[in-house]
């Protein structure tokens, strides 16, 4: 599919944790049905195993592979498991850049506004060092109080 291509690349770039022999699948395509099946709903290994079970199909002829069968969810298990989260973190951060990708979002309670749940947000991301947009509203000491620069050594 030609719209995952640059992001396939990407993810082709983070170490493989397994062995060079007795690869059935490749880790930019785990890595890439992983996060679809996560954001369809799967909240486990055999939930990721279980989206690409039912789309093996259309996945094989989308993305122009040959899986005969889904990884077991122990095999998902392993490999995810075996990733180096700074690699992951690298690869995905890059990727959120070149396509403007939004990271993260937090409801906002019916009582409430969106200056404490952007103050919220901001605590619970690790974004020191990283410029960061919001409205106009948002220009409060508070919320530079939670971006503290980080200096490089």
């Amino acid at each position: 599919m030609k719209s995952f291509e640059r992001f396939l690349l990407l993810l082709a770039t983070i170490p493989d944790p397994r062995r060079a022999e007795g690869k059935l699948y490749q880790l930019s395509h785990v890595l890439l049905f992983s996060i679809l099946a996560i954001v369809s709903g799967a909240n486990s290994y055999r939930g990721i195993r279980t989206f690409i079970k039912v789309h093996r199909r259309k996945l094989n002829k989308a993305f122009k592979i040959s899986w005969k069968r889904s990884p077991a969810h122990t095999a998902i298990r392993y490999i995810l498991q075996g990733l180096t989260a700074a690699d992951v973190e690298q690869v995905l951060s890059a990727f959120a850049v070149d396509t403007a990708l939004v990271l993260a979002h937090i409801e906002i309670d019916d009582k409430s506004n969106e200056i404490p749940a952007v103050q919220k947000l901001l605590e619970e991301l690790d974004v020191a060092g990283l410029i960061v947009t919001c409205d106009a509203m948002h220009c409060q000491k508070k919320h530079s109080k939670l971006l503290p620069l980080r200096m490089p050594i």
